[in-house]
Parts: C-alpha cells; structure tokens; sequence
C-alpha cells in the first residue's frame, strides 16, 4: 500500500488488468515476431503440461516491458519435470512461442513436452535417441517442444518458421514441434 494516500493505479496496473480481454481483439500478422518486437501491446503465453498437469496462461510483457514476476512463473513452469531444475527461459524463445500462437490465431493452448532440460536429463535423453543434441538448447533455456490441440504440426511449424527468428524442428511421426531462439534453420518431416 502507498504511504502518501494514492490507490496505486498506474497506467501498467491497467493494463494488466485489462490484458486477457484485450489479448483477443489483437490482429494476426505475417510477420509476427517483428510485430511483438515493436509493438506497444502485450505478449502473452498459453502453455499446459502433459508431465505435470500445471497450466500457465500469462501476460509476460506490457508497454515495452518484460514482467518480472511473469518470467520467474514461466521459467518455474517450463522447469525440467524430472528433478525440478529451474533455469530462466530466454525471452526470445518467450517471443517466437507468443509470435506463432498469435500467427495461427489459435485460442487452445501449446501443450509442452519438453521445456528446460538439465544436462543430467539431456545426457539421458541422448543415451535413449539418437535425436538429442549433445548441445541443446533445451539446456539453455532457448527451446521448447510443443503439440497444439486443434493445429498441425504442418500448421504449427509454418508459423514458427515465418517468424525468421530461429530453429524450427518438425516431427510429424510424434506430433510435435521444435522451437527455440537459435540460428535460424528448418529441418524434420
């Protein structure tokens, strides 16, 4: 509570407020991560997880600012399910993520697979497949795995890559996606 009388309403704090309604009436554009970069509006992330049941449905940014507190919940929720390792997730994974849910205006949410990984799990993972990297960026916190309910993985993957802003991964066999904020590259079937 402020000391000097004041309710505390500042143009932020209306924002916030006013954010899940407002989210909905946002229009979709072909070049999504370039708009999210320079816009004056929100970014949002709709995620569940299959592993652990936990949802996430946050504003992450507002008014050219990243929102703490938002961030801290999504590294939280994006944390490595088999031991609970956290690691902040870089906000231009958060970008391309928001960027490509808005481009196929979907209103289901991206159910996560695979988040952060630890290099304990990544070492494990590799031993298991052959389709992990030594060097993931699930273990930097730039990568994500996801499916989407009502979107393709044809459908998903389009929009990812028409952000031009890093690495999209399709795997049509085992309905997911690969997204993360490195080098811009294609691959998968």
């Amino acid at each position: 509570m402020n000391s000097n009388g004041s309710t505390g309403l500042t143009r932020r704090g209306l924002l916030r407020a006013f954010a899940a309604t407002a989210i909905t009436a946002a229009p979709t554009y072909s070049n999504a991560f370039g708009f999210l970069r320079g816009s004056g509006d929100i970014r949002r992330l709709q995620m569940y997880s299959g592993r652990t049941g936990e949802s996430i449905d946050t504003v992450y940014w507002i008014d050219g600012e990243y929102i703490p507190e938002a961030l801290a919940e999504v590294s939280r929720f994006m944390r490595d399910w088999r031991n609970d390792k956290v690691i902040g997730v870089d906000t231009r994974a958060l970008d391309i993520w928001a960027a490509s849910h808005r481009l196929m205006d979907a209103d289901a949410p991206y159910m996560m697979l695979s988040g952060y990984r630890s290099p304990e799990t990544n070492a494990m993972l590799r031993s298991r497949s052959r389709g992990v990297a030594r060097n993931s960026l699930h273990m930097k916190g730039q990568a994500a795995d996801l499916r989407m309910q009502n979107r393709s993985v044809s459908q998903m993957a389009r929009a990812a890559a028409a952000c031009k802003a890093g690495g999209v991964g399709k795997y049509s066999r085992s309905n997911f996606v690969h997204m993360d904020c490195g080098p811009v590259r294609v691959w998968g079937g």
